[in-house]
């Protein structure tokens, strides 16, 4: 099959399509304005349904309906967008409703910029909502591991009755790889759902063997060359790229180095740091602070390997290229910066 040169934003519009979205409500937003725009040609014209909300409340608010009723129901947005829809998506989850939220991460804070960035890691991570619960967030590396992702997302939302977060970048949206777009999947709805019922004893119950059950089963990750590594970098999404390229420099030049890319980022990867002991972990993400580097540390703990060194790398918000991940490695080795953990 041959390969379409595609933008990302337009390329997972359409692959959401073909995976089975029947319903979309969003509002417009830089840097993923072309999602919509794909989206309100493509959708009537395939006899589905397509929304440009007054706002992202009223965006979420009708992906919950929706979903409710047993659509394929998506929306889209950026930083500050998905923000607002923060409430909306938490009764989703509460509700148990499963849909699909593509976010097009920009640099943040406040209004922020239009620069690519993953500073909204630790909210997609961490529910972003009020009260307790977890989104599964996917990220990928690619237009076309996009497109993959996108193709699958209602097929694990329902499987699992919870929202899907697909994290891309400003970076991806906007860039244009050659894809392979899959065929059409049959539309099947699912019906009316039924939610778990209102708060309580019964309802927590039933949730935290909702949530244990994706935390067994939904951990997934790229490991490269981290058997025998001295040093293992982590880092996800437009980063692991420059990571993989850097980890075949540094082999080259004899050192030990490996990878860990997430690829689901929740359930963060936990099992990706077993029986691995290098000397440091190195997180490269593209964010102010470090936010990766949090999960990390967790992750070498719960893996044995807690009293080994975790260092980040935060580029603010542009994507490391080769020559920054090549110098921080060696001012790990020679110990002229401190690690974070």
């Amino acid at each position: 099959m041959a390969k379409e040169l595609l933008k990302g934003n337009e390329a997972l519009a359409e692959a959401a399509l073909r995976g089975g979205c029947t319903f979309y409500s969003g509002y417009p937003i830089t840097p993923q304005t072309e999602v919509m725009e794909y989206l309100s040609d493509r959708m009537p014209e395939i006899g589905r349904t397509f929304i440009q909300a007054e706002s992202e409340i009223a965006a979420i608010s009708q992906v919950m309906g929706a979903a409710w009723t047993g659509e394929k129901a998506l929306t889209s947005s950026s930083g500050p967008g998905v923000s607002l829809k923060q409430e909306g998506i938490s009764y989703i989850a509460h509700n148990n409703f499963p849909c699909v939220i593509l976010n097009v991460c920009r640099w943040g804070n406040g209004l922020g910029s239009l620069d690519s960035a993953q500073t909204d890691y630790n909210r997609e991570t961490r529910g972003g909502g009020q009260g307790d619960y977890r989104c599964i967030v996917m990220a990928p590396a690619s237009i076309q591991e996009g497109v993959d992702m996108m193709y699958d997302a209602y097929d694990v939302a329902e499987e699992y009755h919870n929202p899907v977060v697909i994290l891309t970048e400003a970076m991806l949206g906007q860039m244009i790889e050659g894809v392979n777009l899959p065929e059409f999947k049959p539309v099947k709805k699912l019906g009316l759902i039924r939610p778990y019922g209102r708060a309580g004893k019964d309802y927590m119950e039933k949730y935290a063997v909702h949530y244990n059950r994706m935390v067994d089963e939904l951990e997934r990750w790229e490991s490269i060359q981290t058997e025998d590594a001295d040093y293992v970098l982590v880092a996800f999404g437009m980063p692991s790229r420059v990571c993989t390229d850097v980890v075949s420099i540094l082999r080259g030049k004899g050192e030990k180095v490996g990878l860990i890319r997430p690829i689901n980022l929740w359930p963060f990867p936990f099992k990706a740091f077993e029986g691995i002991r290098p000397k440091a972990f190195i997180t490269v993400e593209t964010n102010e602070t470090g936010q990766l580097v949090d999960d990390v540390a967790i992750a070498a703990k719960k893996s044995g390997a807690g009293d080994v060194p975790v260092y980040c790398l935060a580029t603010h918000h542009e994507c490391a290229d080769e020559e920054a991940v090549l110098d921080y490695f060696e001012k790990v080795k020679s110990g002229s910066v401190k690690e974070r953990y």
